[in-house]
């Protein structure tokens, strides 16, 4: 179980505070599958963040009763000088996996041949996510984040994507980020529904679209 308790965050910037998340309390269960709905800048990678324990936050208390993933297929966790390979034994000493199950894990997932054993800076935009789509689904957590991505490369990859969360989606809890109604009605049955700092809960994803839908029509 994930709770926040009266949860406040603020940035201060030159000549600006701006409060992404105001006196925010929820509970997150085992075996939830929530999507978040919101407009761009509203914070909803910042509220993943949280989550997953990166960010603190300004104010109130965040408990963590299960472990956290960092947001599935994020490209920018890798070092361009190392290999693939090597960026995987990193992450997996980090985390305390076995390195060679991982390694394995990630090379069959990924499916870069050669180039696994290549320095990432020689890797095409699409290489990099296959990566980071094999590392990220290689390490079992309680609870996965999902900041946007749910595919790369080709539709068979994208296919494989696709089961892999799937199947963590039934067997974990799942926070799902997306501007596509139809990526998150196919992940999740909960919703919520990130604006002026306030989120607000629906029993179902449906229902957290359309309110999200009808803000963005009055604000347009």
């Amino acid at each position: 179980m994930i709770s926040f308790e009266r949860v406040n965050k603020i940035y201060h910037g030159r000549n600006l505070t701006r409060k992404v998340l105001e006196d925010t309390s929820f509970v997150l269960r085992p075996g939830q599958a929530l999507g978040i709905c919101g407009a761009n800048g509203a914070g909803k990678s910042t509220l993943l963040r949280l989550i997953a324990g990166v960010e603190h936050p300004s104010s109130g208390i965040i408990h963590r009763g299960m472990s956290v993933s960092w947001p599935i297929g994020y490209t920018h966790c890798f070092q361009a000088s190392l290999t693939g390979a090597d960026n995987s034994r990193f992450i997996a000493r980090i985390y305390r996996q076995p390195v060679d199950r991982l390694l394995a894990f990630v090379e069959n997932f990924a499916e870069l041949g050669d180039y696994f054993n290549q320095p990432v800076k020689t890797y095409s935009a699409g290489m990099v996510a296959r990566l980071a789509f094999g590392v990220s689904l290689a390490i079992d957590f309680d609870c996965y984040l999902v900041d946007e991505v749910t595919g790369a490369g080709d539709q068979r990859f994208a296919e494989r994507c696709h089961a892999a969360l799937a199947h963590r989606r039934s067997t974990g809890t799942l926070v799902m980020v997306s501007h596509s109604p139809t990526t998150l009605q196919e992940y999740c049955s909960t919703g919520a529904v990130l604006h002026d700092g306030r989120l607000t809960f629906y029993p179902t994803i449906d229902e957290a679209i359309e309110i999200h839908q009808a803000q963005q029509r009055l604000a347009a």
